[in-house]
C-alpha cells in the first residue's frame, strides 16, 4: 500500500474549502474579476519579458517589480479559482416577493434607536464593498440566519456579542 503524500499543512486548509452558497450576481461578480485578474497577468507578463530584455536582470528594479507583482496576481487567482469551484448558486425563481433571500436588499428598521439601514444578504464569498450605503451581511452571520426566510413585516431577532437586537423588515428594496 503506498502512503499518501505530505502535504504542508498551509495546503491542507487552502484546498480544504467549504462550499459557497452565493447569488447568480455574486458569481457573475466574481467571475468578471477573474477575467480582470487574468487581463492584467498578461499585461504584467508582458511587462517581465520587456524588461527580462534590458539585459542585466540582477539589477533591474522593474523587472523584479513586475515578477512580485505576478506573483500577487498568481495568488488572487488560485484562491479566486478555488472559490468558483466550491461555490454553489442559489435560484432565487420559485422565493415569494415578500420573503427574504440571499441577493436581496432589505430595509430595516432598528427597534433600539428607530434608525432605518439597507442590507444585502449575501453569499460568504462577496467582500464587502466599501463604496456604498448598503451594508452586506453574510447568509451565515447571526444576522443573515435571523433575515433569511423572513418576510415583510415581521420582527426579528439577532443574537450579537452586545446583546441581542431586534430588527423590523420595512420592504425588500432589492
Amino acid at each position: 500500500m503506498i502512503p499518501p503524500p505530505r502535504y504542508p499543512a498551509r495546503w491542507l486548509a487552502f484546498t480544504g474549502a467549504a462550499m459557497q452558497i452565493v447569488s447568480q450576481a455574486e458569481k457573475n461578480e466574481l467571475e468578471r474579476k477573474r477575467e480582470e485578474l487574468y487581463k492584467l497577468q498578461l499585461d504584467v507578463q508582458d511587462r517581465i519579458r520587456k524588461a527580462a530584455a534590458l539585459g542585466d536582470l540582477s539589477e533591474n528594479a522593474e523587472y523584479h517589480f513586475a515578477k512580485e507583482e505576478n506573483r500577487a496576481i498568481q495568488r488572487q487567482l488560485a484562491e479566486l479559482e478555488l472559490k468558483l469551484r466550491h461555490l454553489q448558486v442559489v435560484a432565487t425563481d420559485n422565493v415569494p416577493e415578500n420573503v427574504v433571500f440571499i441577493g436581496h436588499t432589505v430595509k430595516l428598521l432598528d427597534l433600539d434607536d428607530d434608525s432605518e439601514q439597507l442590507v444585502r444578504l449575501v453569499g460568504e464569498a462577496q467582500p464587502p464593498s466599501a463604496d456604498s450605503d448598503v451594508l452586506p451581511v453574510s447568509a451565515t452571520s447571526p444576522m443573515g440566519e435571523a433575515l433569511i426566510k423572513a418576510r415583510v413585516g415581521e420582527t426579528v431577532k439577532v443574537r450579537a456579542p452586545r446583546g441581542t437586537m431586534q430588527f423590523k423588515i420595512l420592504e425588500i428594496v432589492a
